[in-house]
């Protein structure tokens, strides 16, 4: 829902559908291979647990990401997309939003 109401026009794909391995570094580095993924922009809270090796035996480069600290991320670190949509509105967020992935050169 909130992919739609950013405009976001990708595919959603169910991880349960895909082939992965279950260690959990691996798996998402499997998910992210068959999914054609260049980079997997990883959070704070993944950065502590994540083992790069299966990303580069994929041919796939971690991004680290910490969410900016003002404006609609001001509490991007501890709360839901929700609350950013709520207290800002679509627009605003879809514009940070957009700003934010070109910086990483993802696609719409």
């Amino acid at each position: 829902m909130l992919l739609g109401l950013l405009g976001w026009k990708g595919r959603i794909l169910y991880s349960s559908r895909l082939p992965a391995r279950s260690e959990r570094s691996q798996r998402l580095a499997d998910l992210a291979a068959v999914t054609q993924a260049r980079s997997y922009l990883c959070g704070t809270g993944g950065t502590r647990y994540l083992g790069v090796v299966p990303f580069t035996a994929h041919g796939i480069s971690v991004v680290p990401f910490r969410t900016p600290a003002s404006g609609v991320w001001d509490c991007g670190h501890e709360l839901s997309a929700v609350h950013p949509l709520m207290t800002y509105g679509i627009r605003a967020v879809t514009k940070e939003v957009r700003a934010v992935a070109s910086q990483y050169r993802f696609a719409d």
